[in-house]
């Protein structure tokens, strides 16, 4: 496929080899993934992709990049980032992806020059300009460089290019941290995170495949006494899925043994969005508000 997109390919490739070497910022998913694979085609072990680690990443995601990485042979390393040490950070507000990778990027700085890497790069893409990305603000200032989106290549287009290179994230759902499930204002805390991750593995296990669970606080917990305990929020899951995987989910029941398997792990109350998975839900506020 010479095509547009194959032109594209060529640039980043150029792009890369101009870097002379590079750290890629990696998560594995879609574009990082392509990003670490083609950096580490053209640099070799001039290349590495550095992924962070913390109650923010899912166990499976973690487990998932590193196989990925063993499998075509990318030079790998796990860091540890401290953004669950950062008040700003866990009072979630609406630019809370500008602290985590600005942490992630206090931490790749020093590897990078450490270990004599010309050049830190992240998966951001052309398709996502025009999103609210606090992201991209803590990248300019750590001159993080967003090849994927220099030279133009879409989400599709990476998407195409990795079939074609035989990676298998090629078809892999949108992918985000844990921590964007909970509204902005309401506090993240690991113990929230860990809920999440448990309840969209549930979802996983029985086969669904773009997921999401919102975490919500509601009212004050009562117990069996009637007594309020102040110090404790019922927890309300509410589910996002692909629009298709909707009627899934009604089918035989299954949304009784999600109820179920959800209750187990904490949450009062179990919901489901008519509205379905969509890209970004909890910025549909803040965009909305920018515009007025």
């Amino acid at each position: 496929m010479q095509n547009v997109s194959g032109e594209k390919l060529e640039k980043l490739r150029e792009t890369l080899r101009s870097y002379g070497s590079c750290v890629v910022a990696y998560s594995g998913g879609v574009d990082s993934v392509f990003l670490a694979y083609v950096a580490r085609e053209v640099l070799g072990n001039k290349s590495l992709a550095a992924i962070a680690d913390s109650a923010s990443l899912p166990r499976r995601e973690l487990q998932e990049a590193l196989e990925i990485a063993v499998k075509f042979s990318i030079p790998v390393r796990v860091v540890n980032t401290k953004e669950f040490d950062n008040e700003s950070y866990l009072a979630n507000p609406n630019n809370r992806c500008y602290f985590c990778k600005h942490e992630l990027f206090t931490e790749l700085e020093p590897l990078a020059r450490n270990e004599k890497f010309a050049v830190i790069a992240y998966g951001e893409n052309a398709s996502d300009i025009g999103d609210f990305r606090p992201g991209a603000k803590a990248a300019k200032e750590f001159q993080v460089r967003a090849p994927l989106k220099d030279v133009g290549l879409t989400k599709a287009e990476i998407r195409e290019l990795s079939a074609q290179l035989g990676l298998p994230t090629a078809d892999k759902p949108q992918m985000a941290c844990l921590s964007s499930r909970i509204p902005y204002g309401e506090n993240v805390t690991p113990e929230k995170l860990l809920m999440i991750e448990n309840a969209e593995n549930v979802l996983r296990d029985l086969g669904f495949y773009d997921v999401r669970v919102r975490h919500h606080e509601m009212g004050l917990k009562v117990d069996q006494t009637s007594a309020v305990k102040p110090e404790s929020r019922a927890q309300l899951a509410r589910i996002e899925l692909g629009i298709t995987e909707i009627v899934k989910l009604l089918e035989n029941e299954t949304f009784l043994r999600v109820a179920e398997a959800f209750k187990k792990i904490g949450y009062a109350h179990v919901t489901l969005d008519l509205q379905g998975y969509r890209r970004g839900s909890t910025n549909e506020a803040v965009i909305q508000f920018k515009t007025r």
